[in-house]
């Protein structure tokens, strides 16, 4: 089955570029197009798309804003002339982030991200009870409680996992994938941080104490962290 895509930019020789792209690799197919973010919103509502590939600087209302507006939005990477944007656009928790104008491997390379979070057979965490996970690492497979887990850290395609017994793994793996496969005790404080919050010792709007260690809030998820407090 194809993964649908929509393209939302108001340029349309970029739109063009990122059509012949997907013609090359196979498996996508291009449901829509949209100049602004309010076409690109009725086509999200019309049809089921899996995958948005979204510019920011457009007309109206911006690609970041468009995307803090969606309840409940596909996979998204963006495309974009400006790199200043990239740590929101990660924040908003979007698969890539591309910088204009785009070579066909770093495409691949995005693409290949977009998969790994969709593909069950390539992800190592598995969910086996609802109170542990398997992680590979080391060349072994390892069990971990969920309760020993001080707090998950991201470090390019890798995730260091701290515990509260002074063990830590490495796995090749993505933040992303991982979240979806935790209690809802573990939350994400920012675009490089999960946290078990059983185990937070103190907190204010910009730090979360745990394991002795002091980890920034970012800005998006602030209220979470407050909200989870005061529940």
């Amino acid at each position: 089955m194809s993964t649908k895509v929509l393209i939302i930019d108001d340029e349309p020789i970029s739109r063009r570029i990122t059509k012949n792209f997907l013609s090359q690799i196979e498996g996508y197919e291009v449901v829509g197009e949209a100049a602004d973010a309010q076409v690109g919103f009725t086509e999200i509502v019309q049809k089921e798309v899996d995958l948005i590939f979204l510019d920011i600087e457009m007309p109206e209302i911006s690609g970041l804003d468009f995307l803090r507006s969606l309840a409940k939005p596909p996979k998204v990477i963006i495309i974009s002339a400006h790199r200043e944007y990239a740590i929101e656009g990660f924040d908003l928790n979007v698969v890539d982030y591309l910088l204009k104008p785009v070579s066909m491997e770093r495409f691949k390379s995005a693409i290949e991200k977009f998969e790994a979070l969709n593909t069950t057979n390539t992800i190592d965490f598995k969910k086996v009870l609802g109170d542990y996970l398997f992680i590979r690492a080391d060349r072994k497979h390892h069990k971990i409680n969920f309760s020993e887990i001080l707090y998950i850290e991201s470090q390019a395609d890798y995730l260091m996992i701290y515990s509260n017994n002074n063990t830590t793994w490495k796995t090749k793996e993505t933040l992303s994938a991982i979240e979806t496969k935790l209690p809802s005790t573990f939350i994400r404080i920012h675009r490089s941080f999960i946290v078990n919050m059983e185990h937070v010792k103190a907190f204010n709007r910009e730090l979360v104490e745990i394991g002795g260690e002091e980890l920034p809030v970012s800005k998006s998820f602030r209220e979470v962290v407050v909200q989870f407090f005061e529940n």
